[in-house]
């Protein structure tokens, strides 16, 4: 491929980042005077019409939807060897995986993660699920007067839960995807992320995913009974921290925070009432371990959904003391069991990549509409019905000769 030093009016300065489907390269706009994201689809993928369309897609939300906690794509075009190509504004404050990596004080980790919530529910306001929100899609932009605020990037796997299709791949990434992501059930709706972000903010807290997997089979064989393990007394935090965690993180989405604007109000709270204590530091090194998900046998997508579950009401059973503010929405998940001791968190086999990059294969799209939640039968492999075909043809063989002897 041939090294190009512009890109329509863009002039190219260095590349943010690369991924299987896509690069983005910092740029500069010589006519308007400001830094650019220039986002280009890979040159192998510029042939498939499917993943090209989906390229396109994500620009049209992105542009669609205006509003300040989204990336805004502002130009797109095609280069001379038919690649497409977006331009979007360039967020340089950095992504809530590099605050992750270095730590960050409760208390603003969980005020930016409330500001995600309210960056989400934006696109669930307009159909859309992301199905990929990890701390490298959180992007924080810094205003010319301090302030700051979190804005989504990287809609490369997002949907519209109105025009839905079939899936033939699962997208997002493992250390925060939702249970019901990988098991195909159907249809998804909004909580998936709403899962994801509170893994989010579990490991903003901690400095690690609040399950220890790394790939699709961790995720299928992880014990879903298990809560996360708690860390609201490590933190100095009100144990409603537990609870919260306990409720985003279940794997029954019917227990789920039905918004994401109820999950922020819930964090907000949350960081108000530490605040307020004046009880906290910089998070501890000894949170700073996961509990390893043990090998069972995968649940099926109706042990998932749950939905015969009875409602849960009253203080959650391992909390003594209640909540220091009525906490609508959510609803308790299962008790904590003793806590045995934990082996250091060793991170995802694959690095986690942020900015403009999606760290899952994107363009997997999954089936999502807002409708209710159903279970559906788990589906069998091709391999299952070429099984019985042979064995049919078998029997009949058999049978043939059995006939054959007998008239003679």
């Amino acid at each position: 491929m041939v090294a190009i030093d512009s890109i329509g009016r863009y002039r190219l300065i260095r590349r943010l980042g690369a991924g299987s489907f896509a690069t983005v390269w910092l740029g500069h706009d010589d006519d308007l005077d400001v830094p650019v994201a220039v986002k280009v689809l890979a040159d192998n993928w510029a042939s498939n019409s499917d993943v090209r369309s989906r390229f396109l897609a994500e620009a049209r939300i992105m542009r669609r939807i205006h509003d300040r906690r989204l990336v805004q794509v502002y130009d797109i075009g095609t280069l001379d060897d038919g690649r497409p190509y977006f331009v979007m504004d360039y967020v340089d404050g950095g992504s809530l995986n590099d605050l992750r990596r270095q730590g960050i004080n409760p208390v603003r980790a969980l005020q930016l993660c409330a500001d995600a919530c309210r960056a989400l529910d934006v696109l669930h306001s307009n159909d859309i699920i992301h199905r990929d929100v990890t701390p490298g899609n959180l992007l924080i932009s810094r205003a010319s007067n301090g302030n700051t605020h979190v804005l989504i990037a990287d809609l490369g796997v997002a949907k519209s839960m109105v025009d839905a299709v079939g899936a033939t791949m699962t997208a997002g990434t493992p250390s925060y995807m939702a249970p019901e992501q990988p098991m195909g059930v159907t249809p998804l709706d909004r909580r998936v992320d709403i899962y994801s972000l509170t893994a989010v903010t579990y490991a903003m807290l901690t400095g690690h995913p609040p399950f220890l997997v790394r790939s699709i089979a961790d995720i299928l064989a992880r014990d879903t009974s298990q809560p996360p393990q708690p860390i609201a007394e490590r933190l100095g935090a009100p144990d409603t921290l537990d609870a919260v965690m306990v409720s985003g993180l279940a794997a029954d989405r019917n227990r789920r925070p039905p918004t994401a604007l109820l999950l922020a109000e819930a964090l907000e709270m949350i960081a108000g009432q530490i605040e307020a204590a004046g009880a906290f530091e910089q998070v501890p090194k000894t949170i700073m371990t996961a509990r390893p998900s043990p090998r069972i046998e995968s649940p099926l997508a109706a042990e998932v959904t749950a939905p015969d579950l009875p409602p849960v009401t009253g203080p959650y059973p391992s909390f003594a003391p209640p909540p220091l503010a009525p906490m609508s929405g959510f609803k308790s998940a299962s008790p904590y069991p003793a806590a045995p001791a934990q082996p250091a968190f060793q991170g995802p086999s694959q690095p986690l990549t942020g900015g403009y990059l999606n760290s899952a294969p994107p363009y997997a799209m999954s089936q999502a509409t807002a409708s209710a939640p159903e279970a559906v039968e788990p589906v069998r492999p091709v391999s299952y019905y070429i099984f019985l075909a042979l064995a049919a043809v078998a029997l009949f063989a058999v049978s043939m000769f059995v006939t054959i002897l007998v008239l003679r």
